[in-house]
């Protein structure tokens, strides 16, 4: 399950990697489209790198 969620960012990425290029020549707002492009490279990056922690003892 790990891996499509991981691929599901990627490929959303690359849209909104495409979305941004599109805003860059004025055809959408750049701040629209500069928060999403953070927001899905930020959870590329944060899904892998999720440690199951020890949390202490109940």
């Amino acid at each position: 399950m790990k891996i499509w969620v991981i691929l599901l960012f990627i490929i959303s990425t690359f849209f909104l990697a495409a979305f941004h290029l599109f805003a860059l020549m004025n055809l959408y707002p750049i701040y629209i489209s500069s928060p999403l492009l953070f927001l899905a490279i930020y959870l590329i990056v944060s899904i892998p790198s999720h440690k199951k922690t020890f949390r202490g003892f109940k």
